[in-house]
């Protein structure tokens, strides 16, 4: 199991960075290598991804959500396999720091190769940094889930 943590400052309050990180759907407009993502449940998501030719589709589970502090989540079925949370942390009225920590299990040679050389640990903090991006240019949430789990 590999292990990745990234964190980045936004320029919104915490309930607008909480709001938008809850609008699954909309991931594809900031994460590289996702294609689409369907909210089937409360809890359940529906992923297809394509990293570097591979594509893939997996669900996963909320395991816990409370609103404005943490969203976790675990792959439930499918081919990949990770598990991770998002933190919210109040800097003051207008910033937020969004803290993501993520371990998955790279499965093929060449996820393992990419993995060893930090590639994950790059996406993942330009994912961030396009969450950045789109929520400042925004300036506002798409929409919110504000239901614990």
């Amino acid at each position: 199991m590999s292990q990745v943590e990234e964190s980045v400052e936004v320029g919104v309050p915490v309930h607008t960075a909480y709001n938008q990180w809850t609008q699954f759907e909309s991931f594809p407009e900031f994460m590289s290598g996702v294609e689409r993502i369907e909210q089937r449940t409360d809890t359940l998501t529906h992923w297809v991804t394509k990293v570097d030719g591979v594509r893939r589709e997996f669900d996963a589970e909320i395991t816990e959500q409370i609103p404005d502090e943490r969203v976790a989540w675990t792959t439930v079925g499918g081919e990949a396999k990770q598990a991770g949370v998002v933190t919210f942390h109040r800097l003051d009225d207008q910033h937020t720091k969004v803290m993501l920590q993520m371990d998955f299990q790279p499965d093929t040679l060449a996820e393992k190769a990419g993995d060893k050389l930090g590639v994950v640990q790059r996406q993942t903090k330009g994912d961030l940094k396009r969450f950045k991006e789109f929520i400042e240019g925004r300036g506002h949430e798409t929409g919110a889930w504000r239901g614990a789990v």
